[in-house]
């Protein structure tokens, strides 16, 4: 796939991401500040928001496949039906109704916000379906990773100190252009492969069991191990980005700093991308995620010793860690595509694993649901126990700063260094891997 096709694929991704991250990092603290919400409460409602918007994924994963079974052109069009969903979601979180407050504003920031998430991950599911429903093996995979990865980097970056700087309205408008030069930019790249007749109307035993279809993937042994490995580390990734916020407010005290301290951390890691794709061929996947895994817990572990006024040695644990970002966003994708790819030729597959019935869509549902997942256990256990031990936004507590400290540096290590090791015990694929979608 030449660069030029790989970039209109993956631009979307920009938009996407840019959606993503004022949900995760910046809504928390625009609602406790704005609105006085307390943290136990924000916490209690991501949680819960969360965990339902993940039940959806691997629903929409089943539609997303059956779109793209259909064509490239029903595939698009449920991607404009996620696009103008996601703005009109994102709006509604944050621009609730005015003098709308107590219970009445929870449940419009719990409907917006469920709209905003099951429009995200059905964007989301199709995007990386759409992908991998082309050509390559686990090359190839990493690079259309990697381009749609630097995109949504990107958008983290913009989405990072646009809301900061020049306020939610511009942020909304901006996504608007984005979805819309996204979609564009789509249909002009290279299209998902269609399949062969004798598949498009082949019967499909499970058609009229869906939930037997939406299981599939959990009955491959490689499935199971990649997304345990996969939850750890994103559980080690959503809780830094859930706290950052009242980390540089609190514990550095340099709330002005921190639009770019986040704009340093996607930045190295957009920059660390081609790296880290480059390790693949002569590393592999896995062990080239471990290297990435165990840096960011060497870089990241920084930030426990750090105190008021300790910005630039924070700005460089952010550097540091974010050149490790790379391996996070490129490699695990991969490792996923692989794994539905080689499914029929594994030992472990089942009858319809990696047929046109089975689905990369449904298997990147469960995967956009664990990451929700992720940050809502992020969200829903940090919050309440930071306020459970005294720690509110705006204190200077040192028992309460210290338990800030130890949610935000030290947990996250824990947790990635137990992502490490299911990784390490996991038997990599010796299955072949096929080069086109549906030749298995």
């Amino acid at each position: 796939m030449r660069p030029s096709a790989d970039a209109a694929y993956g631009a979307i991704g920009w938009a996407l991401a840019f959606a993503a991250l004022p949900l995760v990092v910046l809504m928390p603290a625009h609602y406790a500040r704005e609105h006085a919400v307390p943290l136990g409460t924000l916490g209690a409602l991501l949680l819960a928001v969360r965990a339902i918007d993940a039940a959806w994924d691997p629903l929409a994963g089943r539609w997303a496949d059956r779109a793209l079974q259909h064509s490239a052109q029903a595939a698009f069009r449920l991607l404009v039906v996620a696009a103008v969903a996601l703005w009109s979601g994102f709006v509604a979180v944050f621009f609730p109704p005015a003098g709308w407050s107590g219970g009445w504003l929870l449940a419009w920031c719990a409907g917006a916000l469920l709209l905003t998430m099951a429009a995200y991950s059905l964007g989301t599911i199709v995007h990386q379906a759409w992908a991998a429903r082309t050509f390559g093996g686990d090359d190839a995979q990493a690079q259309r990773s990697a381009w749609r990865e630097g995109a949504a980097l990107a958008g983290v970056m913009a989405a990072s100190t646009v809301p900061l700087v020049a306020g939610f309205g511009w942020t909304a408008a901006l996504l608007a252009l984005g979805l819309a030069v996204g979609l564009w930019a789509l249909r002009r790249g290279p299209q998902p492969l269609a399949l062969p007749a004798s598949h498009a109307h082949a019967p499909d035993p499970h058609r009229t069991r869906a939930a037997g279809a939406l299981w599939q993937p959990w009955r491959l042994g490689a499935f199971r191990r990649l997304m345990l490995a996969f939850v750890a580390n994103g559980i080690a990734n959503a809780v830094p980005a859930t706290l950052l916020v009242f980390y540089v407010t609190d514990r550095l005290q340099a709330p002005q700093w921190t639009p770019w301290l986040l704009a340093t951390y996607f930045a190295c890691g957009m920059l660390s991308l081609p790296w880290w794709v480059s390790r693949v061929p002569r590393w592999g996947l896995e062990r080239t995620w471990a290297l990435g895994m165990t840096a960011a817990v060497a870089a990241f572990s920084g930030a426990a010793w750090l105190g008021p006024g300790d910005v630039a040695w924070f700005a460089l644990v952010c550097a540091v860690s974010g050149l490790t970002l790379g391996a996070d966003l490129a490699v695990p994708p991969a490792l996923l595509a692989r794994v539905m790819a080689t499914s029929q030729a594994s030992s472990e597959a089942t009858p319809g694993i990696g047929s046109a019935a089975a689905g990369e869509g449904v298997a990147f549902g469960w995967w956009t649901g664990a990451n929700k997942l992720n940050l809502a256990l992020a969200a829903g256990l940090a919050l309440p126990l930071l306020q459970a031990v005294g720690y509110s936004p705006g204190t200077r507590d040192p028992k309460a700063l210290t338990a800030l400290m130890l949610a935000y540096a030290v947990l996250p290590c824990v947790l990635k260094l137990l992502a490490l090791a299911v990784l390490c015990r996991r038997r990599p694929s010796t299955a072949p891997v096929r080069t086109m979608p549906w030749n298995a």
